[in-house]
């Protein structure tokens, strides 16, 4: 080591051509230049930066782990609605047949009460009409002696007698 720093503290060589790097004491002054910028520089931008990178990836996770949070909270929002929606399509079919049954059931009745209503109507025209036409045959059978009669006598020309 001691070598190295004799080395370093020795006057450079000098040759016949001019040289590019003179190493000499103001290496120590851009030394210092050097670390007085890092200092600066590592304060009041590298810091700065890096707190506020640190606070970005930080806000970012936060709302990756919020997102993923709200997502798996509608997924779940989601069964639940999809699960109560099966049910009240469940619910909803069995209401429905029952009312069919029961829509059935009713006009089933009506009908039976409509058929034997026509049935009585029915059956109370046929005697209404039986009893006309045994009137009418009555009439027409104690008419037809008398028209019976008329036309003997008009075709033979003289007095029938019955």
């Amino acid at each position: 080591m001691k070598s190295a720093l004799a080395l370093l503290l020795t006057a450079a060589p000098q040759s016949a051509e001019p040289q590019l790097i003179d190493i000499d004491k103001t290496v120590f002054v851009q030394l210092a230049v050097f670390l007085l910028a890092l200092i600066v520089l590592g304060r009041f931008l590298w810091k700065p930066y890096l707190r506020v990178r640190t606070e970005r990836v930080a806000r970012v996770e936060g709302y990756r782990e919020e997102a993923a949070r709200l997502e798996a909270d509608a997924e779940q929002r989601l069964a639940r609605a999809d699960v109560q929606l099966a049910e009240a399509r469940r619910v909803g079919a069995g209401e429905r047949a029952v009312a069919r049954g029961e829509a059935h059931a009713r006009e089933q009745t009506l009908l039976a009460e409509a058929t034997a209503a026509a049935q009585r109507k029915l059956a109370e025209a046929r005697t209404r009409l039986n009893a006309t036409v045994a009137a009418e045959r009555k009439k027409l059978e104690d008419g037809s002696s008398a028209v019976a009669v008329e036309a003997a006598r008009k075709i033979l020309g003289r007095e029938v007698s019955t």
